[in-house]
């Protein structure tokens, strides 16, 4: 690459050798982006050799010298991808962004060499054919049935000419999908509206003015005021501008993400959605949605559109009934025209206070990042025992990281859990939780090393940073994700913390949730940045009482997303062409009120087009959240939210459990059946407007 030194010598390369760092920590301060491809490059030799020794071994193939001797082939290459995506996701420059593009679909081709390889398949397939009489424990049978799983669904039992169109095909879309990513974030960086004078700030709050004054100060514009297209900024400026002709300008450049010039994504939606759609041909399923929610707890994307639409009729009325309420206090504003997009949340936060007599500046100032951080702390620890302690001076890829080490009821060692939390415009969008390592026992007692990223605002000098409720939610969320690979408790890499199903993944997090809101830790850690006190319990009993308030919104904004992304999954390929007409035809189908967006539009729907991760899977948010809202129920009956016997059963049976047994029977272990679709409609608030309707 023009203007990079290159590093050939594994010696010299800090991401080859040994890590002689607290904890066993990346040393990033000594790992340059030129770093990257060599080590990459040595790291694809070791493991080609690797595999290959694996499937020329000439002793009849038994557990430990074929699926054993795989998990440990991928130590390497796992650990300089891991510190690579990170700094991609998190602290990425334009040197990284070249070394993605090069690189991911050698990754991708890479990986379709290792599970198309017929003498390793062979291998796979002997033992799967004996398993039962192997001996093995549950946990063996669980990993070999995994990887005998994933060869099939590589297609290593199809002919050479197909094993190669297949690889063609996945490092096409590894190409793709990093492309997306990085014209998502281009066009984010590249927006900036800046606001000039108290009346461009008209209607802001104190805390929204902050942090646009600290996002204006960190871009060279000091005594200015800049609002971006991070959800944290942007979400508070439609929500309390008087302007309406500023928010009609910052919602219409959120929502064209990843269609402007050159970062337009629709090109490369259609032709990943062709190419998805001939994989899945390829490998004899219908489309890619079947073919991804075979190996899910959905098993097929009928079952997934069904549970969507049950949630979809009630949200709809809901959302229609708050439409015409918004539109009434509109018109007594004096506006005489019709409830656009970027008008909702401004009228919601009014209503709000109308019905709830309180509004979203209220609480604000109660809600600290420092201080939820430690209340998802002090939960973990009396659910699980769980401790965090501030470690200073370790290695980090940037100055706003935070470490802690976490140990367990005994002072024993448990992992380092990393926190980084808040915007940058080197950081893509969004909140996610990646790892460095993964707990295993195969190599040793291998502890993990969790990452929570996060995109807050970050705040001016010396001032706290105050977090929205919803922004609290996400900060509890990522912690649950974190919780699951911190709790993993299993031997085999393969099985390790959140390697699960998606549309199981997202129960721990989603479940960790609930625990925000109750007075057990929302009154202990929610006291006032300047006074100290703790919030009122008046206003956390308004709080709570309006956490259903504008839920028709938030469904249906999540609904239409999920819904569409299963659309461009299940089309014929060439109905993908226009993306955006797929997207109209959808969204009238099922009578999308217009005054109401998609959460994702196609363009910048990284879960779905950044990687593919999410793709014909968003739906696992609402399936999860099925799960979740029994599970904590089994808390509420147990009269205690931190209910020990039920805590240690959660922990054995979810989060501690990794993939060691199908979704469905973790599940039933821990809660004894499946729950039903109406646990979200009561979650959420929507039943009872459905069985009015109905009456």
């Amino acid at each position: 690459m023009d203007g990079l030194v290159k590093h050939t010598a594994a010696s010299d390369n800090p991401l080859l050798a040994p890590w002689d760092t607290p904890f066993g920590l990346p040393p990033f301060e000594r790992i340059g982006a030129d770093h990257f491809r060599p080590a990459f490059d040595h790291v694809l030799r070791e493991h080609r050799a690797a595999i290959e020794a694996i499937a020329e071994n000439p002793q009849p193939p038994t557990f430990v010298n074929t699926i054993e001797a795989l998990e440990r082939s991928w130590t390497s290459l796992h650990r300089v991808s891991a510190v690579f995506d990170l700094l991609t996701g998190a602290d990425t420059n334009d040197a990284l962004d070249a070394i993605d593009l090069d690189v991911s679909p050698v990754l991708a081709r890479h990986q379709s060499e290792v599970f198309q390889h017929p003498g390793l398949f062979a291998r796979i397939a002997a033992l799967e054919a004996r398993r039962r009489s192997l001996r093995l424990n549950a946990e063996q049978q669980r990993v070999l049935e995994r990887y005998h799983t994933a060869f099939l669904r590589a297609g290593a039992a199809l002919g050479p000419e197909a094993r190669r169109r297949l690889s063609e095909i996945n490092a096409r879309l590894a190409l793709l999908g990093t492309q997306f990513g990085q014209n998502v974030l281009a066009d984010e960086k590249a927006f900036a509206l800046v606001l000039d004078g108290e009346a461009d700030l008209a209607g802001l709050p104190e805390f929204v003015r902050e942090a646009a004054a600290a996002e204006a100060q960190a871009r060279g514009f000091p005594g200015r005021h800049i609002v971006t297209l991070s959800r944290s900024s942007i979400e508070p400026f439609l929500q309390f501008s008087a302007r309406r002709d500023l928010r009609e300008k910052a919602f219409r450049a959120f929502v064209a993400r990843g269609e402007n010039g050159t970062n337009d994504n629709r090109a490369l939606i259609a032709e990943m959605v062709t190419l998805r759609q001939e994989r899945a041909r390829l490998l004899g399923y219908e489309n890619h949605a079947q073919f991804r929610l075979d190996d899910a707890m959905a098993k097929t994307p009928a079952s997934a559109r069904a549970m969507l639409e049950a949630v979809w009729t009630p949200a709809r009325a809901r959302a229609l009934t708050d439409r015409d309420a918004l539109q009434t206090l509109m018109t007594e504003d004096g506006v005489n025209e019709k409830l656009a997009p970027w008008d909702w949340r401004f009228y919601a936060e009014k209503l709000r206070r109308r019905r709830h007599a309180f509004d979203e500046a209220e609480i604000k100032p109660y809600l600290q990042l420092d201080r939820l951080i430690q209340a998802a702390f002090y939960t973990a620890g009396r659910l699980f025992g769980l401790a965090f302690k501030p470690l200073s001076g370790m290695p980090s890829y940037h100055p706003d990281v935070r470490i802690w080490e976490v140990t367990d009821r005994d002072g024993r060692h448990v992992g380092l859990f990393i926190g980084d939390y808040f915007a940058r415009p080197s950081k893509r969008s969004g909140a996610w939780m990646t790892s460095l390592r993964d707990q295993e026992r195969l190599s040793g007692e291998i502890s993990p090393v969790v990452v929570n990223v996060t995109n807050f605002s970050k705040p001016a000098t010396g001032q706290p940073a105050l977090l929205s409720f919803d922004d609290a939610h996400t900060l509890f969320h990522e912690f649950g994700h974190a919780l699951h690979g911190l709790l993993s408790d299993v031997t085999y890499p393969r099985l390790s913390g959140t390697a699960v199903a998606t549309d199981f993944v997202e129960l721990p997090s989603q479940l960790f949730e609930h625990w925000l809101e109750r007075p057990e830790v929302l009154g202990r850690f929610a006291v006032h940045y300047k006074t100290g006190e703790p919030m009122p319990q008046p206003l956390i009993d308004k709080l709570l009482a309006a956490r259903n308030f504008d839920q028709g919104f938030a469904t249906v904004e999540y609904l239409a997303s999920a819904i569409v992304d299963l659309d461009f999954h299940t089309v014929p390929a060439g109905e993908a062409a226009d993306p955006a007409a797929l997207e109209r035809r959808a969204l009238a189908r099922i009578g999308m009120p217009e005054e109401i967006a998609m959460r994702h539009r196609a363009p910048h729907f990284l879960h779905a087009f950044a990687g593919g991760g999410y793709a014909a899977a968003y739906y696992s948010y609402m399936w999860s959240e099925m799960l979740d809202a029994d599970a904590f129920a089994a808390f509420e009956e147990a009269g205690d939210v931190f209910d020990a016997a039920t805590a240690r059963r959660l922990r054995d049976c979810i989060y501690a459990a990794g993939n060691k047994r199908d979704p469905a029977e973790a599940y039933r272990l821990f809660r004894g059946a499946m729950p039903k679709v109406e646990a979200v409609l009561r979650k959420r608030g929507l039943a009872v407007t459905s069985q009015a309707r109905q009456a």
